[in-house]
């Protein structure tokens, strides 16, 4: 007597630069090895390909953009929400397009990479030429929606094109200008918000968005550093940089970033009469960086987006040094 037919199992090989990477289809479901299945099959799966391709998850960086507004005490004013909210959403698909044309050129090198090598266009769930027609899409609908809210808007976001185009051509083989360039990525994101509500940018806050960028920069690629060493896989290195030399970039970043926003702090409190609320809020953003750079000694902050809502009390000395931050700016 014949036993219950089991269910079909083939077996795939993707290609890649250096060999084939192997990839199994059970019933509908096509995923790489190692990976979570996709959901859906056909045009479904390829439509939630390019939706992962644009990584919504880092999309939480353009949060930075109401930065500007809060620290000058304008964020609730009448129509400042519907301007920052306008030059999030901007952002939201300029770096949507840069992160699918930096797949298309990266993807030989992403198939070596032990976790890169699941991204869509990699893995080959998303086509090089879809990816590009949407990064096209993407980045003409911001140009678009930022002329709505100023010239000023749509010349960061052109900046930040041309500089996150750089990097994928080349300068991210390059040890310091890489760090620069992913920084500056950061602080565009600050000075966006502060030209869409039409706020002055300080010299402190210039300051400090700049370091903490940097802090955060060197953390991730730090993490690059303790991963590449311990992978197995061929063709994927970090360039130029040594696990010793970027503690000391981010360890010098997250002194710069501290006395920064101290000295900020105190110069905001001075100025609006709440010395007290502003001299406060120092404990928790020291707290906060001490905190992250827990996470940056331990080679885990390789995504800061995820280090942030993984960590609990992190998150919660945010919202504490934002309360206090934002009483002692406020405008009114």
């Amino acid at each position: 007597m014949r036993g219950p037919r089991q269910p079909q199992r083939r077996v795939f090989r993707a290609p890649g630069k250096s060999g084939t990477r192997p990839v199994t289809q059970m019933g509908s479901r096509l995923h790489p090895t190692g990976d979570e299945p996709d959901d859906g099959d056909g045009p479904q799966r390829r439509r939630f390909a390019l939706l992962r391709a644009m990584r919504p998850k880092q999309w939480l960086k353009n949060v930075l953009v109401g930065a500007a507004p809060l620290a000058a005490g304008t964020l609730f004013t009448a129509g400042v929400p519907r301007r920052v909210l306008l030059a999030f959403v901007v952002f939201c698909m300029i770096s949507a397009s840069v992160y699918l044309v930096n797949d298309v050129l990266d993807a030989d090198n992403d198939r070596q990479h032990p976790l890169k090598s699941r991204r869509p266009v990699a893995s080959g769930d998303l086509s090089p030429k879809t990816a590009v027609t949407a990064a096209i899409v993407l980045a003409a609908a911001s140009i678009g929606l930022s002329l709505i809210v100023t010239w000023q808007l749509t010349l960061v976001v052109a900046v930040y094109a041309v500089s996150s185009l750089a990097y994928s051509l080349g300068i991210k083989r390059e040890p310091v200008f890489d760090l620069a360039l992913v920084a500056a990525g950061f602080l565009l994101r600050a000075i966006a918000g502060g030209v869409a509500a039409g706020v002055p940018l300080s010299e402190w806050f210039l300051l400090v968005a700049s370091f903490g960028s940097l802090f955060m920069v060197s953390g991730k690629r730090y993490a690059d550093v303790l991963q590449a060493k311990g992978s197995p896989e061929d063709g994927w290195e970090v360039v130029g940089y040594s696990a010793s030399y970027l503690r000391f970039v981010w360890g010098l970043a997250a002194t710069a970033t501290i006395i920064a926003y101290a000295l900020w702090a105190f110069q905001v409190g001075a100025s609006h009469g709440r010395t007290g609320l502003a001299q406060a809020s120092v404990v928790p953003f020291v707290l906060a960086v001490l905190r992250y750079a827990v996470d940056i000694d331990k080679g885990a902050a390789g995504a800061p987006e995820d280090v942030v809502l993984a960590d609990r009390w992190l998150l919660v000395l945010g919202v504490v040094w934002l309360v206090l931050f934002a009483v002692a700016a406020d405008a009114g």
